[in-house]
């Protein structure tokens, strides 16, 4: 499609869907956010295969359809809610088509659990402080669309020294066919608190949809958040994504991401270690098949000395399926003693399958340890031959081997309800029985 034609699609977006007339009752700064993402969204245009970020990554699929505004307050039952809700869970914000579900949701003495119109009654002046100012806008549309249709949003702030074992769960369910959402959550974690955040997104329906959604975090000094998140759309659907980190002094952050759904997604993770002694582990796993396409871009920015951060990626593509993996690492000047390390594992079940991964180092620092490494193939034919040894027919064997490849990153979840789900839902779409 051509610049103008993307150009001309952003447009219906905004023309299909006006933003929400209820943002008058917003404060003033929340106003003028709102008014700057409309003007970007005016003047930018869908990313196209030529731009080199996304020449893997068609999206002219999502240009020829059109998406109409949600319509009325959907409702979900709580045996619909069940199946995805975490028992484990001390807090939980739930979303229905893009708005919020007071009726499923529940708070936490100890944190701000909120949608964001009450969140900032109280922290007004620290919501100002962080929304879009890390997940910036100015030359993303999907960011910028986000943005201009911002109203209800997670807000999580974790206050100065607190420790919350138990997850805080913000659960998007889609609901309704043919419709636009545009999901949005904050993250807050004050100096040295410490949260986990599940993260997921589901369809109840196997119909098309689009998802634009956009995640802020913000740690402050020694602060650490685990972060699990989940994208199991209904596979006509059309899920992009960013998710923007920045690590003050010694924080930590620990990520698993786990794409089972959508037609096409795309997920954005960037994360700037922008304080010295910061540290991130970041763990993804895309399970697709038929005519799926799963594309993953990171960026890890050592911005200061002394950062530490592991990347392991897995794509598992079946069918005429196709993964893209793309993560860059950049060591800036001064960045002295970053120790970090990426490893790209993708395993191709079909001769149809396809996956193209990309790591890359840019390192403008001398006194550095760094390390890359990618793998793209099909089962090892003696791991098959040691089992059908032992028993197993030649594809209990490889449903068995195929299983084990995408469970090593769904181990690293430490919430036990949430991991068997996943576990549950691999062996499913791998064939492996319980």
């Amino acid at each position: 499609m051509t610049e103008a034609g993307t150009g001309n699609y952003l447009d219906s977006l905004m023309r299909g869907q006006a933003p929400l007339q209820a943002a008058s009752a917003s404060p003033l700064w929340l106003k003028q956010l709102r008014a700057r993402a409309v003007e970007r969204v005016a003047s930018l245009t869908l990313p196209n295969t030529r731009d080199e970020d996304w020449r893997f990554t068609d999206l002219l699929p999502l240009t020829q359809l059109s998406w109409r505004p949600v319509q009325g307050a959907a409702l979900i039952s709580p045996q619909e809610l069940e199946r995805c809700a975490l028992p484990e869970a001390a807090a939980r914000l739930v979303f229905v088509d893009g708005r919020y579900a007071p009726q499923h949701s529940f708070n936490h003495a100890g944190l701000t659990v909120e949608n964001l119109p009450a969140g900032m009654t109280a922290q007004g002046a620290i919501v100002e402080a962080e929304l879009a100012r890390h997940a910036e806008f100015e030359h993303d549309a999907f960011a910028a669309l986000n943005t201009a249709f911002l109203q209800d949003a997670a807000l999580i702030i974790a206050p100065r020294n607190a420790v919350l074992e138990a997850p805080v769960q913000v659960l998007f369910v889609s609901t309704q066919q043919e419709t636009a959402s545009y999901p949005r959550c904050l993250v807050i974690a004050q100096e040295g608190s410490e949260l986990t955040l599940v993260e997921e997104f589901v369809a109840l329906h196997q119909g098309a949809g689009f998802s634009s959604a956009v995640t802020e975090m913000a740690l402050a000094d020694n602060a650490r958040v685990r972060h699990v998140r989940v994208q199991n759309d209904s596979t006509a659907a059309f899920h992009i994504a960013s998710c923007a980190v920045s690590l003050a002094k010694a924080s930590r952050y620990q990520a698993v991401s786990v794409a089972l759904g959508a037609r096409l997604s795309r997920y954005n993770l960037s994360v700037l270690l922008a304080e010295a002694g910061a540290e991130c582990s970041i763990d993804g796993l895309a399970l697709i098949g038929g005519r799926q396409l799963a594309d993953s871009h990171t960026l890890i920015d050592h911005a200061k000395p002394h950062g530490i951060s592991r990347q392991l990626h897995k794509c598992i593509v079946d069918g005429a399926a196709h993964a893209v993996f793309n993560g860059k690492i950049m060591v800036r000047p001064g960045a002295q003693r970053t120790d970090s390390s990426q490893s790209s594992r993708n395993l191709l079940l079909s001769g149809k399958a396809r996956v193209d991964t990309k790591p890359q180092l840019e390192i403008f620092a001398d006194d550095v340890k760094c390390a890359h490494g990618a793998t793209v193939g099909q089962l090892d034919a003696d791991e098959v031959f040691y089992l059908r040894s032992r028993g197993l027919s030649d594809a209990a064997a490889r449903k068995l081997l195929t299983y084990a490849f995408g469970a090593e990153v769904i181990e690293r979840i430490a919430i036990a309800s949430l991991r068997a789900r996943l576990e549950r839902a691999v062996q499913a779409q791998t064939g492996e029985a319980s």
